[in-house]
């Protein structure tokens, strides 16, 4: 779980670069795009590290492929654990916000928006306030998984 864990938090570290550096002074929506590709890749292989110890403790036969099936796999192994089910349930979140249409507001400024429409009609408003969120809370899974699984 440990080569998982650093693998998280190098991506991490490219998030933290990307907020703290390029979106400081490009402030454009394909930075936004950047941020939460590489924080789906954070949680992908953390959720690869819990998967990997579950598989050499005999707990599932094989390491599945689909994003999804990992997420459920997750729940049901840890359904007892309700901190790593609401850090599923925000992976998958951001799985959807990335995948979700998405328009552009005030590219280049300090208030540059992304609005990203879900199929059911959900809207979603992306600030850099929301994605110093969302990477404040990718932190705090890295940190929970160090303090309570490993």
């Amino acid at each position: 779980m440990n080569e998982f864990l650093d693998d998280s938090k190098e991506e991490l570290k490219r998030v933290d670069h990307l907020i703290y550096v390029s979106l400081k002074y490009t402030r454009t929506v394909d930075v936004f795009k950047s941020i939460l590709e590489r924080l789906i890749a954070c949680f992908d292989t953390s959720i690869a590290g819990l998967l990997h110890i579950a598989q050499d403790k005999k707990k599932i036969p094989s390491m599945p492929v689909s994003p999804t099936l990992r997420v459920e796999i997750v729940k049901k192994l840890y359904s007892n654990d309700e901190q790593i089910l609401q850090y599923m349930d925000f992976y998958i979140f951001l799985r959807r916000l990335n995948n979700a249409e998405y328009t552009k507001k005030n590219e280049y400024r300090r208030h540059v928006t992304m609005t990203a429409v879900f199929p059911s009609g959900e809207i979603v408003d992306v600030t850099m306030d929301t994605i110093h969120g969302y990477y404040d809370k990718a932190s705090q899974f890295l940190l929970y998984l160090k303090e309570n699984i490993l």
